[in-house]
């Protein structure tokens, strides 16, 4: 089933300007990794349980340049943790909802994610997390901070 929230995903033009301007909000990032697969940058801020997660295209093609270039700067996607990925995403499409990805795929943190499509959510991109359950180390993450 699906569980709390797992983190907010803001889409951003360029990485550094928008940590900057969160750091005066108050928010200093737990962790800035590329995850090339997906082609982001991506720096994860907490505040309380749920983190804020800021996503800058790698690539001027890429998913999230797409996004900004079509809606501007801002909410991206809602995540949910879950605990067996492959087994929610089966129940999701049992129930007729339509998925993003046919497979999980790799994540930051060596997570497994994947997305509920927004007309499945009425207009809301979802995404489902499933922490990793192997140990991770700085170099197999492509972490950068």
């Amino acid at each position: 089933m699906i569980g709390p929230v797992h983190h907010v995903g803001v889409a951003v033009r360029r990485l550094d300007a928008a940590l900057a301007d969160y750091r005066v909000l108050g928010f200093e990032p737990e962790s800035t990794e590329e995850v090339l697969n997906q082609g982001v940058r991506v720096a994860f801020l907490r505040t309380g349980a749920v983190r804020i997660e800021l996503l800058e295209s790698l690539r001027p093609d890429g998913v999230i340049a797409r996004f900004v270039e079509r809606r501007g700067e801002g909410l991206h996607h809602v995540a949910f943790s879950v605990q067996d990925i492959r087994a929610e995403m089966n129940r999701l499409q049992e129930r007729g909802l339509e998925l993003v990805d046919a497979e999980p795929r790799p994540g930051a943190h060596g997570r497994l994610v994947a997305f509920v499509h927004p007309r499945s959510a009425h207009g809301v991109l979802l995404e489902l997390v499933q922490e990793s359950t192997r140990p991770k180390s700085d170099e197999d993450s492509g972490r950068l901070g």
